[in-house]
């Protein structure tokens, strides 16, 4: 593997942060997941216009210009010789001293990593899978706002430990007043009376790629798309649940804290929005 750091590229054993980089001792930093099918970079545009969204909430200024950005994640794609894969974009506060103040890190470093990612073991994409709520809630919008993207996910990773402790891969996590905001790592979804519905960024969910572009997917297949405030007794009753995520793509839910969804089985729309997508991301994107 080929690891682009700060304009060159290395192997992946003589690829190396600095122990006194931001982004390892305070998780001062942003990143983007990005995926990359049939030879092209899917929604990668979007992916940057993100990373900068969460740079300026930060307060950080990024050492590469928009199409710079653009050019490193697709030239180390084409380095490490891959048509289907996944990104990882990093961009770290920099190398500062011991202490809290990002004033004492002058450059900001951009990691890019390509390689191979499996999210879920294959097989529950075919039958489903089961989640349940944890009792970690969502960050605050007045604390580390959840539309940031930043390289501090311990509130996910917490919720993700309790997801595994409860033997489940996935984990529904609510904001403070109790409504649902998202999973730990993806998007949540319902479909009740054909309608789709997935809960507002207000409640803090994440401005999804993937979660916009299925939105898109379902109002252009004439499906009636909501982002209403949702409890988990509404998640109980929906007709059919998926997650998305630009690593899990669009995933099946057939329980929720026990409750089955549906008749316990994949739904008619989930699996044809999940035909459209693969569709679409085989067909469009950034050439490699």
């Amino acid at each position: 593997m080929k690891v682009f750091i700060d304009g060159k590229f290395y192997d992946e054993a003589k690829a190396k942060v600095s122990v006194l980089d931001h982004g390892l001792l305070y998780g001062d930093g942003v990143f983007e997941g990005i995926r990359a099918y049939n030879g092209r970079v899917f929604k990668l545009k979007e992916h940057i216009d993100r990373l900068f969204y969460s740079a300026k909430a930060i307060l950080m200024t990024l050492p590469m210009s928009h199409a710079e950005l653009m050019k490193a994640t697709v030239d180390t794609i084409r380095k490490n010789k891959l048509r289907d894969g996944y990104v990882r974009l990093v961009v770290t506060r920099g190398v500062g001293t011991l202490g809290l103040n990002p004033r004492s890190c002058k450059n900001p470093s951009v990691i890019i990593i390509a390689g191979k990612i499996q999210v879920y073991p294959p097989e529950l994409y075919a039958k489903g899978m089961d989640i349940v709520t944890v009792p970690t809630t969502r960050n605050l919008h007045s604390a580390v706002n959840p539309a940031i993207k930043s390289l501090n996910y311990l509130n996910n990773i917490l919720a993700k430990i309790e997801a595994n402790n409860a033997g489940v891969e996935e984990a529904v996590m609510l904001n403070a007043e109790g409504f649902v905001a998202e999973c730990t790592a993806d998007n949540i979804f319902i479909i009740k009376n054909g309608d789709l519905m997935t809960p507002p960024l207000s409640a803090g969910a994440l401005y999804g790629i993937t979660r916009g572009t299925v939105m898109d997917i379902a109002s252009q297949s004439g499906i009636k798309v909501s982002e209403p405030t949702l409890t988990r007794y509404d998640l109980f009753n929906a007709d059919e649940c998926f997650l998305t995520g630009t690593g899990a793509e669009i995933m099946p839910v057939v329980k929720i804290d026990g409750r089955v969804i549906g008749n316990g089985k994949p739904g008619l729309l989930t699996r044809k929005l999940v035909e459209k997508y693969h569709a679409l991301t085989n067909s469009s994107g950034e050439p490699i």
